[in-house]
């Protein structure tokens, strides 16, 4: 699933291609692409037609773009998109063969470049929100800013990371508590830190913290840098190019490799259903807890 790096590129995307452009038309062309959009795909095209996107903005793994009347007015809603597994914003010239897995279209009234909406596992998907006065969809609040906004507050972080017992890979995929990172990021962050997913939060030092912060934003900026982490043709921009992030890993997808800074071999262990790579020496399990007599 995309992470923080490769929405960011999205929304930058976004940014530069298709905001300010009034929209002409919208298809459907799978009812699964907007089944969030409550009122039905007749309403989600309804509302779009004849406005404009006015910004891009991401919160977390969302995507969230206000919506403005023809006249310039804030209409009070915004588009909101999440891109799934394999959820993909294209921006394309009209000419251009549809896609296999297209499932949305957006044309613009200048006749220019279309947004393009394809998704070949259907898990991604649009939906049209009321947004508050600064066109934010309060649906949305529950999702933690992520450590690269200016607004992260690094110390109420550390309080509430310390306060929970839980592992500490687990509150680094808690959408609540941070947000943007995924089971990618949060290997390459621990791996940087030098601590085991498994590690008790309850148990960290406030210098570790600090440890995982740095190499959370560390390796999201290095991500972004290099257009976010492409395993396959699922994730690209929206001009169809991919990531190469995936060049950089240190540990994750890496089982067998040596790790790049003491040459001991990954391990993949399991977690949730999905995998989890570490360096055994750079990394060593935590002891388990002691049980009360």
């Amino acid at each position: 699933m995309p992470e923080l790096p490769e929405v960011e590129v999205v929304r930058r995307g976004l940014d530069r291609w298709v905001i300010g452009r009034p929209i002409a038309a919208v298809e459907v062309h799978h009812p699964r692409a907007v089944r969030r959009h409550l009122e039905g795909g007749d309403s989600f095209i309804a509302t779009l037609t004849g406005r404009t996107l006015t910004a891009a903005h991401r919160r977390g793994k969302y995507l969230w773009l206000p919506l403005a009347e023809p006249d310039g007015a804030s209409s009070g809603r915004a588009l909101v998109a999440h891109l799934g597994m394999s959820g993909q914003l294209l921006v394309e010239k009209p000419e251009e063969p549809d896609e296999v897995h297209l499932r949305a279209r957006f044309r613009f009234a200048d006749g220019g470049r279309e947004l393009r909406f394809v998704d070949q596992r259907t898990f991604g998907g649009l939906v049209v929100e009321d947004a508050d006065g600064d066109g934010f969809p309060p649906r949305l609040a529950h999702i933690a800013i992520d450590p690269l906004d200016p607004g992260f507050d690094e110390a109420a972080f550390t309080a509430a990371l310390r306060r929970r017992r839980t592992e500490v890979k687990r509150a680094l995929l808690d959408q609540t508590l941070i947000g943007g990172v995924g089971n990618i990021y949060a290997d390459e962050s621990l791996w940087r830190a030098r601590l085991h997913g498994a590690r008790p939060t309850d148990r960290l030092t406030r210098a570790q913290v600090a440890d995982v912060l740095d190499g959370v934003r560390s390796v999201l900026a290095e991500a972004l840098a290099q257009g976010g982490t492409s395993f396959d043709s699922l994730y690209v921009d929206v001009n169809g190019q991919s990531g190469y992030f995936s060049r950089f890993l240190a540990v994750y997808g890496q089982e067998d490799r040596p790790c790049p800074r003491c040459g001991m071999a990954i391990v993949r262990e399991s977690f949730m259903n999905r995998s989890s790579y570490s360096c055994p020496s750079c990394q060593p399990p935590p002891r388990p807890r002691r049980s009360a007599r």
